[in-house]
């Protein structure tokens, strides 16, 4: 009886519904622990799914966590896309309180996003560089098609490696935020827009 009323269970998930719901196991997995340490027996039991299921829907571990690092990063990069026409000061600001609300949130995908680059998997790896190449991408073209800062990209050659280091910067404030949330969201807001204000016109 209890087994039927488990399969009945798992057919009530959608495939979309149950993908997603392996993805979040797997963010929390792999946000606690580093990706060697994580099995998808874990995931299987804790989804209540069995391991045949699971590997039908990602059918190695790579490409399970490689799923897990894409749909964070397309979380992100939604949240980050610059808003054509609005100033960069007004869309940092914006921006980031949306960003950091995210965080909280979804504070097991985005450990687990940042957990990417420390991988062995070379694949994984570039999910996640090609996901913050994207991100830096979409700052310099909010930067460049602004008023106020359009004009550094003739007279400052090292504007590209700034919003690069801001982009690690930012990360790092935010991982240490959520393991010890000392400041609020908006002191750290703050703390992230001045950092990049600060290099642009410093």
């Amino acid at each position: 009886m209890a087994a039927n009323q488990g399969e009945r269970t798992r057919r009530r998930l959608s495939t979309a519904q149950r993908r997603e719901q392996l993805l979040s196991v797997g963010a929390r997995l792999f946000s606690e622990s580093p990706y060697d340490e994580v099995w998808i027996e874990q995931v299987a039991e804790i989804a209540g799914v069995s391991r045949g299921l699971l590997y039908h829907y990602f059918p190695t571990k790579r490409d399970f966590f490689a799923a897990v690092v894409e749909r964070e990063s397309e979380r992100m990069l939604r949240m980050t896309a610059a808003v054509p026409g609005v100033p960069v000061r007004e869309q940092l600001s914006a921006g980031l309180d949306a960003y950091l609300e995210h965080i909280q949130a979804h504070a097991h995908g985005y450990r687990a996003f940042h957990r990417a680059d420390a991988a062995g998997d070379q694949e994984v790896r570039r999910v996640y560089r090609r996901a913050l190449a994207t991100q830096e991408r979409q700052i310099l073209a909010a930067l460049a098609a602004d008023p106020e800062f359009g004009q550094l990209f003739g007279q400052r050659p090292d504007v590209r490696l700034a919003v690069r280091g801001w982009l690690a910067f930012t990360t790092a404030v935010c991982l240490e935020w959520l393991r010890s949330p000392d400041l609020s969201r908006d002191q750290v807001r703050e703390l992230c827009a001045r950092a990049l204000l600060g290099v642009l016109t410093g």
